[in-house]
């Protein structure tokens, strides 16, 4: 079996993996590239191979960088079913028509630039009605159910800990009269996160693709983010200012209002205003709502002994669509925390949200992700002084907090444990879906525990697998 890797290799975003097994063609992801604009603009324009040629899709989970080109694969000519879990399906559902609108918005913004310069004319990515077409291929499979996706490779969709729906996808392979066991982590989640069950670890691997997104870190536990939010709070109340989380509409948003209705229910805060202004993590907490079954069995009690009989915050936290009432945020002098997307702070409402308060030295912006290179989270998060927000210059006058234990991704102590759950059968690791400087770290530290066949591999390489002894 050949894997090309063409995308997050040596980089985090543009999942995307090609497997060439028994004449087929089987892709891991169709993720959205992130970063620098222009490069990103030609990745997620123009596939490496041939979209009309792909058998199947199996996708690990929802967010963007995982999902978010598959209405351009559909668009190109793939007709194949996509293999998710039923939650995964339903979010990808909503969240790529989202992307679907943002994209058509940004093509409107720039041609109108363009056309008074007279520049030529771009069209969109994709649109709302290309994103909407991809839905009628999800064929959705239940987690621990094995499954054929071409002759000589049956799959089976494990729990991964990550975000509602996640999936480790594990591929039992015949090939050549051999048989062997690939198993992609998609992210690998956290133990004892709110909301979701713990991710379960490789078993009988013979091969592991393992993202790597924070080999290089230790997070703090669950418990001491909160009580660090918690404190964030408490210190913007005591300044008369408002907190700012640039946040993504899928997990993270939940997750901080399943805290935040913890607090409040706890007297730990007072009961201040909180606002998730995304019409997008709006429709994704309706989702999420309609999807117990992921809940792990703390949320499960939670929800059994809240009066709200909610864990996202019905009748304490304000969830709004409208434009309208996005924009009075700004008017709105009161000491609030105001969750907004995107979680890397390049589209959508936290941008104005940024613009009208960055420069009141009262005000936090709080960070609780990775944020990518060259982006404006990423900026904030480096502290600089100076960014631009829609072309204007302004002066970084609030606080810039990190709080780094909010992540979804296991760290390098977890990364460490996963990569040596199957070293008994275990032939080779590939380190995807990380940084250089996440990739060394987690690299070394399995080598010294005898791991010795390790690749992070480069953009568009080509590995063989299926052949050979073991370590």
């Amino acid at each position: 079996m050949l894997i090309t890797f063409h995308g997050a290799a040596q980089t985090v975003t543009g999942s995307q993996h090609l497997l060439e097994v028994n004449g087929y063609h089987l892709l891991l992801e169709c993720g959205l590239y992130q970063g620098r604009r222009k490069e990103a603009f030609k990745r997620n324009r123009n596939f490496p191979f041939d979209p009309g040629k792909i058998d199947a899709v199996l996708l690990s989970h929802a967010h963007i960088d995982h999902s978010g080109n598959l209405p351009s694969l559909v668009k190109k000519g793939f007709r194949g079913p996509i293999y998710t879990t039923d939650a995964t399906a339903h979010l990808a559902n909503v969240m790529l028509i989202d992307s679907g609108h943002i994209h058509e918005s940004d093509a409107e913004f720039l041609n109108k630039r363009f056309r008074n310069r007279g520049e030529q004319w771009i069209e969109p990515l994709y649109t709302i009605e290309d994103a909407s077409q991809v839905a009628q291929y999800f064929e959705c499979q239940a987690y621990d159910h094995p499954f054929q996706v071409v002759p000589g490779v049956r799959a089976q969709l494990v729990d991964a800990g990550h975000i509602l729906g996640s999936a480790a996808i594990v591929l039992d392979i015949e090939e050549g009269g051999k048989h062997f066991r690939l198993w992609f982590s998609g992210d690998v989640g956290r133990r004892d996160l709110p909301l979701l069950r713990d991710p379960v670890l490789p078993s009988g691997a013979d091969y592991l693709i393992m993202e790597c997104t924070y080999g290089d870190k230790t997070h703090q536990t669950p418990q001491a983010s909160y009580d660090e939010l918690k404190e964030v709070i408490n210190n913007s109340i005591s300044q008369g200012g408002k907190v700012i989380i640039p946040a993504f509409a899928v997990g993270r948003t939940q997750e901080l209002v399943y805290c935040l209705h913890r607090m409040i229910d706890a007297g730990e805060i007072p009961r201040i205003p909180v606002f998730v202004d995304s019409p997008l993590a709006v429709n994704i907490s309706e989702i999420f709502r309609a999807h117990p079954e992921c809940f792990d069995a703390e949320t499960r009690e939670f929800l059994h002994d809240d009066v709200h009989r909610s864990a996202l915050g019905e009748g304490l936290v304000t969830y709004i669509r409208s434009v309208e009432r996005s924009k009075a945020l700004n008017e709105d002098h009161r000491t609030m925390v105001i969750i907004s997307a995107s979680g890397m702070a390049e589209t959508g409402r936290i941008l104005h949200h940024l613009r009208n308060n960055i420069e009141d030295p009262r005000n936090t912006i709080l960070i609780v992700s990775w944020q990518a290179p060259h982006t404006l989270g990423r900026r904030l998060a480096d502290r600089v002084t100076k960014v631009k927000i829609f072309g204007e210059e302004f002066r970084r006058r609030a606080q810039v907090v990190t709080i780094g234990g909010f992540s979804a991704h296991g760290g390098q102590p977890f990364l460490l444990e996963y990569g040596l759950a199957s070293r008994h059968t275990l032939k080779r690791i590939f380190l995807v879906h990380g940084e250089q400087r996440g990739a060394e770290p987690i690299q070394q530290k399995l080598k010294s525990a005898g791991i010795k066949r390790i690749l992070f591999p480069a953009m568009h390489q080509t590995v063989e697998v299926g052949k050979g002894s073991g370590l």
